[in-house]
């Protein structure tokens, strides 16, 4: 388990071992997601010009909206 210590100014600095998790790099950002138990969560952003072609699988050919379309219609025919 990693620990890290809060300074005066409520800074930290995150052990390297968290950083290889994350793979965070100089300038990368993250957000702090404060659970109901009282957890966080710490997670790196992304900006999101970044998800472009995340999606994308190789052999498969892009779907048109039309596709989608029919089969989002024909989805709704089997229920």
């Amino acid at each position: 388990m990693s620990e890290s210590t809060v300074t005066i100014k409520g800074q930290t600095t995150l052990p390297k071992s968290v950083r290889q998790a994350l793979a965070l790099g100089p300038g990368d950002r993250l957000r702090y997601v404060i659970l109901d138990d009282g957890q966080v969560r710490l997670m790196r952003t992304r900006p999101v010009a970044q998800l472009a072609g995340m999606l994308r699988r190789e052999g498969q050919r892009p779907v048109s909206l039309e596709e989608m379309e029919q089969a989002i219609a024909a989805g709704a025919q089997d229920r």
